[in-house]
């Protein structure tokens, strides 16, 4: 369920089809087997199947993999709302992991807090989902900075 949100406009009628190429050119996500699920103006999620390559020591996805994801949600979600010939980065995020990510996949909502023309703050909340049981793993707050003009590399 997905929770209630503002409602933002793209600059950019394509943003979708823009945003998930983008994300097709990380190929750290493609890495830990990542996907792109949904991609809203001002939201995205990210999803990913548990496997062993990415856990850490007690079984558990690792942190460092929780914040990937979370980084990309939130990111990609400042995305949606820049213009086409705009690139984001991040400059910085925060997270708190506030249970262990213990489940058969895990899914980051990434959503815009508050879009601005150079800084776009954001938020992503990660889920570790077992049996159907959405247990919330990490919060993360980040501040996202648009490059107008920049474009990302080719693939």
């Amino acid at each position: 369920m997905r929770p209630e949100m503002p409602q933002f406009q793209p600059r950019d009628a394509d943003y979708a089809a823009r945003v998930r190429a983008s994300f097709g050119l990380q190929q750290a996500m493609s890495l830990i087997g990542a996907e792109m699920a949904v991609v809203e103006p001002g939201y995205v999620e990210i999803h990913l199947p548990n496997k062993p390559e990415i856990t850490q020591q007690h079984g558990f996805i690792h942190g460092g993999v929780v914040g990937m994801i979370a980084d990309s949600a939130a990111g990609y979600a400042a995305n949606t709302l820049t213009p086409a010939d705009a690139s984001v980065l991040t400059v910085e995020y925060k997270m708190n992991l506030v249970a262990p990510a213990d489940g058969q996949r895990l899914v980051a909502r990434g959503e815009v807090v508050r879009p601005g023309r150079t800084l776009i703050v954001t938020r992503a909340d990660v889920y570790a989902i077992r049996d159907e049981q959405w247990t919330l793993c990490a919060i993360m707050q980040q501040t996202i900075m648009a490059m107008h003009g920049k474009k990302e590399r080719e693939g």
